[in-house]
């Protein structure tokens, strides 16, 4: 199979450049007239999601289409479609479909990838992929499938098949007999109640499962006989609190990653991981694991042990000093959540130096355990949501290599301008949630290295006073987060000290601002991203500052109060890469069209727009999205009603063309605004 595979991508890459000219440029495809056509990459992608389509327009498709998107319309039947076709993705969420036959999809014989999930499908004919040689992915998702009497699906190169919640009740044992290549399958949300021997024994070579939320409370000790290659199960959210844990995990023998997280557990056998000697993850969290014993179940057996997540499992036993002092491969401990005591987590922590990651957030601290010491690499520490108010300081001196601390909604209204005094490895530092309502002199004085400072929610009136950076003339900061305070912005002159000159990402979202001076960010222009969403901002004279930030490439200006905007406010900003402007309320005019023209013509890429075109394909587009939308105002509106009817245009009254609302793309398509740009 391998060198058949092979051959195949090679066909499908000579068959991919076939639309590239002698003079190396892309050849324009066909397009249909109700869809956008674009090229990704060498590839041509034909884009009709969420037209009101009923059908898939044959005829009008480019035999080269590589990408066909159908997602979100109203296609109730597929195909048959034209044999020399060379779709290698088929992308059909969120339709009317009930059926997936062998004639719609026998002339696909390029097909990859297919996507029919979010339909109403009962029925899928064991035969539907058979003439389909390279299908490797099938996503089936939130469709009410019948119960399956022999094997699902005759195909033997599928490699991924997506069957979360589609209402399977039981699992045939010749289910998956003709899909034995599968190496991820997802059976996540269906109401299958137990596990019994036979599903699973055809696939051998399986190496990813997913059976979180199925309602599961049994499983036999044979179900996973056969699946001696399973490297990641994922059971969670499901009530497993009497299951023979040591048998249904001992033949995993591969097993490296397990996540049982929420599954009814209270306790676990001394030996329940005996057999998995290869685990390196383990998610425990969200089970009521009171008298768990740590030592004997998790610090003794597992020696290969990387990250362990006992998040949320209220446990009530202290302790013991000796809990993980076999565990000594530990990098990553998670124990948010739970009653702790600094003394208890003194003792514990002493035995692994070589920790990377600790959390302990909202575990009830008041004060910190006196064991930093002991980390030789610890570089994550989450403190977060304890009331520690300041009785730490002196015991977080010693993490000199620590280089992320989360110590948000800890109470705190005052920090001690030497609490990071010896952390001059810290990159990232979150103080949210805290009302400070200011900061003392020379508080970040010695975090030379410093680059991201999230202060959301801290009651600052003042975003940052020069002195709490001490003498130093400039910080490494490039990240700032200033999201929920209640700024007060100065009527003219900067928002920001000379020190964040570096500045390049800047959060000012939720801060009630409406009017924003001139030479508001003169002291951070090299700003690439920055994010006044959630504001009251109204009109483009508010907008001036924009003017300053030649280096902008991403802004976000959502849910304002913007009716109209302008390309000229961003005449300043000419690396702009995107400009989010989804949720405000804006008037369709012929702004929205000058707004388009400048995203075709003077930037070449209408993605600059934000939600004007579909999610980039490189990482899998959304099934459904949010548009760029205007409404037309009272008398436009009226006119538009009147010329309808009377203009008896049947195929706009069946689109549903008479509503005040409009894409930005159906307008410009439909206005007669002349072209400015």
């Amino acid at each position: 199979m391998p060198d058949k595979m092979a051959g195949l991508l090679l066909l499908i890459v000579a068959l991919a450049t076939s639309t590239i000219a002698y003079n190396g440029e892309l050849v324009e495809q066909e397009c249909p007239v109700d869809c956008h056509c674009h090229y990704f990459r060498v590839n041509w992608v034909t884009d009709c999601s969420e037209s009101n389509l009923t059908s898939i327009p044959y005829d009008e498709l480019s035999l080269n289409v590589y990408i066909l998107d159908m997602n979100g319309n109203n296609i109730a039947q597929v195909g048959p479609f034209p044999q020399s076709i060379k779709i290698r993705r088929l992308q059909m969420a969120h339709n009317r479909l009930t059926e997936l036959k062998h004639e719609s999809f026998a002339g696909l014989t390029y097909l990859l990838e297919a996507d029919f999930s979010s339909n109403a499908i009962t029925r899928v004919d064991p035969e539907a992929f058979s003439d389909n040689p390279g299908l490797i992915t099938l996503e089936l998702q939130n469709n009410p499938l019948d119960e399956v009497a022999g094997h699902f699906l005759n195909c033997r190169t599928l490699l991924y098949l997506d069957l979360n919640t589609c209402g399977i009740r039981r699992l045939n044992t010749e289910f998956f007999h003709n899909t034995t290549n599968l190496n991820k399958l997802d059976l996540s949300n269906n109401p299958l109640g137990s596990i019994e021997p036979g599903p699973f024994d055809h696939l051998t070579n399986l190496e990813y499962l997913k059976l979180n939320s199925c309602n599961l409370t049994s499983i036999s000790p044979d179900a996973f006989a056969h699946l001696e290659n399973l490297r990641e199960l994922e059971m969670a959210d499901n009530d497993l609190h009497a299951l023979s844990w040591t048998s249904v995990l001992a033949p995993l023998v591969r097993l490296e990653h397990l996540d049982i997280r929420k599954t009814g557990i209270t306790n676990l056998p001394s030996d329940a991981f005996a057999k998995n000697l290869y685990l390196r993850q383990l998610v425990l969290a969200d089970n009521e694991l009171w008298h768990l014993d740590v030592g004997n179940t998790l610090g003794h057996n597992l020696h290969s042990l990387q990250s362990l997540d006992l998040s949320n499992c209220n446990l009530q036993d202290r302790l013991s000093e000796e809990a993980f002092r076999n565990a000594s491969k530990l990098r990553v401990l998670d124990l948010s959540g739970n009653p702790m005591y600094a003394a208890d987590l003194t003792g514990v922590l002493r035995h692994l130096p070589k920790l990377h990651k600790l959390s302990l957030s909202n575990c009830s601290l008041q004060r910190l355990p006196n064991a930093f010491h002991v980390f030789e690499h610890l570089d994550e520490l989450d403190i977060s949501h304890n009331p520690l108010s300041d009785a730490f300081v002196s015991l977080l001196n010693p993490l000199d290599s620590l280089e992320y601390l989360d110590m948000s909604y800890c109470n705190l209204g005052y920090v001690g301008n030497n609490t990071f005094a010896h952390m001059t490895s810290l990159k990232k530092l979150i103080l949210s949630g805290n009302k400070l309502h200011t900061l003392e002199e020379g508080l970040f004085a010695n975090l030379t290295h410093l680059e991201a400072l999230e202060l959301n929610n801290c009651d600052l009136k003042t975003p940052i006073d020069p002195k709490v950076f001490g003498d130093h003339k400039s910080t490494n900061i490039i990240e700032l987060k200033l999201s929920g305070n209640p700024l007060k912005v100065p009527e003219s002159g900067p928002l920001l000290p000379e020190q964040l000159s570096n500045l390049e990402i800047l959060d000012l979202s939720n801060c009630n601002l409406s009017h924003l001076n001139e030479n508001l960010f003169i002291s951070a222009k090299n700003l690439t991203q920055l994010n006044l969403a959630g504001n009251n901002i109204s009109g483009a004279e508010n907008l001036a500052c924009l003017k300053k930030l030649r280096s902008l490439e991403h802004l976000d200006l959502s849910n304002n109060n913007l009716r109209t905007v302008s390309p000229k406010v961003f005449k300043s900003n000419p690396r702009l890469l995107s400009v989010n402007l989804l949720g405000n309320p804006f008037v369709c005019n012929c702004s929205i069209t000058d707004m388009w023209d400048w995203a075709v013509q003077v930037k070449n890429d209408l993605h600059v727009l934000v939600a004007s075109q579909p999610a980039s394909f490189e990482t899998g587009a959304a099934k459904l999205r949010k548009s760029l939308i205007c409404s037309y105002d009272d008398e436009t509106y009226r006119n538009i009603v009147e010329q309808t009817a009377s203009s008896g245009d049947q195929r706009r009254l069946r689109k549903g063309d008479l509503t005040p609302i409009r894409t930005w793309a159906k307008y410009v398509r439909e206005s007669s605004c002349g072209h400015t740009l």
